[in-house]
C-alpha cells in the first residue's frame, strides 16, 4: 500500500514537474514569438563592447521585448550574443524578440540621407554635411587633409566629390562621406573618360571634369547640355575665348553679389574665361554623370556662340552678327 502511494506521489510530481516546465516553456515562446506592437519609432543604441544583459534590458525598458531574461538566455542559447553589431536601432511597427535579434545580428542599424543636387560647391557640400543632424559637432576634415590621406594628384578639392543622395548610419562621421562622395566621382570620370568621342580638346581627365563643371554651371537643362558642350569644344578647338560668366563668378568669390558688371567681365582672375583662353585651373562646381557624358560626347554643330532667353533655356548661334542679335532679342530688352 506504501509503495503504492509513493508510485502515485511520483506520477503526480512528474505530471506536475512536466506540466510546469511545458508552461515555463510555453511562456518563454510566448515572450519570444509574440509580436510587440509598437505605436511610435523607437531608438535603441547598442554602445560598442555592451554586454548581453544590458542591452536586453535596454531594449525591454524601451518597450520593445516582452522580456528581459528570455532574450538574453535565447540569444545565448544560439550562441549569437557575441555577433550583436553596435549602433543605433530603430524599431517600428509589429516585431517579436527572435525579429529583434536577428536586427541586431545583422546590423540592420537606423540609416540617415544626405543630399547634395548637382552643380552645388565643395563648400556647399561640406556645409550642407556638417549641418545634417546626425553629423552635427562631429569634426570635419580639411580638403588638404583628406586629399593628402587619399593620394590625390590634386590639390584643389573643387569638382573632385560626386553630387548624389548618400546614405549612412550614426557612427559615421563625414571623412567617410567624403571619400565615399570622392570615389564615386572617380569611378564616374575614369568610366566615362574610357568611352570618350574622338577628337576631344582634352589632355586628361581632370581637363574634361573641368568642362563638366562649366557645362553644369551654365544650363539646367538635359536637352542642351550635349549641345553647349558642343559649342565649348569647337571654341577650344579654335582657339577662342570660353567666355562663359559660370567661370567669372567663380573667380570673384565673395565679391560677387549676384550680378556681373563689365569690370567684372574684365578682372584678372585665373578663373576668367573672358581674360585668358583655354580651360579655368580647376572646376567650378560638382558636375553630375549626365554633364561629364555630355562634356565626353559632345553634339556635332556649327554654333560657336549662346545666351540665355530667360526661361532657363539657350539661343545658339553660328556667327558672332547672329549672336549680338540673340543677345538684343533676349538680354537687352530684359
Amino acid at each position: 500500500m506504501l509503495k503504492k502511494a509513493w508510485f502515485w506521489a511520483l506520477i503526480i510530481g512528474v505530471l506536475i514537474a512536466s506540466l510546469l516546465t511545458y508552461g515555463a516553456v510555453r511562456q518563454v515562446q510566448v515572450w519570444l514569438y509574440e509580436p510587440i506592437p509598437i505605436s511610435e519609432p523607437t531608438l535603441v543604441t547598442v554602445s560598442p563592447g555592451a554586454g548581453l544583459g544590458s542591452i536586453s534590458n535596454k531594449l525591454f525598458k524601451a518597450g520593445v521585448i516582452a522580456h528581459a531574461d528570455s532574450f538574453k538566455y535565447y540569444a545565448k542559447w544560439l550562441q549569437l550574443d557575441r555577433l550583436i553589431k553596435a549602433g543605433e536601432y530603430q524599431f517600428s511597427g509589429s516585431l517579436n524578440s527572435v525579429e529583434v535579434l536577428a536586427q541586431l545580428v545583422t546590423g540592420k542599424v537606423l540609416e540617415y540621407q544626405f543630399t547634395v543636387p548637382e552643380g552645388l560647391r565643395y563648400s556647399d557640400f561640406i556645409t550642407l554635411l556638417s549641418q545634417h543632424p546626425a553629423m552635427q559637432g562631429k569634426p570635419v576634415p580639411e580638403a588638404s587633409e583628406w586629399l593628402a590621406s587619399m593620394h590625390s594628384r590634386w590639390q584643389h578639392p573643387e569638382g573632385l566629390l560626386f553630387p548624389s543622395t548618400y546614405r549612412f548610419a550614426r557612427h559615421n562621421v563625414p571623412a567617410d562621406i567624403i571619400q565615399q562622395a570622392h570615389l564615386k566621382q572617380l569611378q564616374v570620370l575614369q568610366s566615362a573618360w574610357a568611352d570618350r568621342a574622338d577628337d576631344l580638346p582634352y589632355k586628361t581627365p581632370y581637363e574634361a571634369l573641368i568642362m563638366a563643371s562649366i557645362i553644369e554651371k551654365e544650363t539646367g537643362l538635359a536637352s542642351e547640355r550635349a549641345t553647349i558642350a558642343g559649342v565649348f569644344v569647337r571654341r577650344l578647338q579654335k582657339g577662342m575665348k570660353l567666355q562663359t560668366d559660370p567661370t567669372v563668378i567663380y573667380g570673384m568669390g565673395v565679391a560677387f553679389k549676384g550680378n556681373i558688371r563689365r569690370s567684372d567681365l574684365s578682372r584678372d582672375t585665373p578663373y576668367n574665361t573672358y581674360v585668358h583662353r583655354g580651360l579655368p585651373p580647376t572646376p567650378i562646381a560638382l558636375p553630375g554623370s549626365a554633364a561629364i557624358h555630355a562634356a565626353l560626347h559632345p553634339e556635332d554643330g556649327l554654333s560657336l556662340f549662346f545666351v540665355a532667353r530667360g526661361d532657363g533655356s539657350h539661343a545658339f548661334a553660328e556667327t558672332y552678327p547672329q549672336h549680338q542679335a540673340n543677345v538684343r532679342k533676349y538680354q537687352l530688352k530684359r
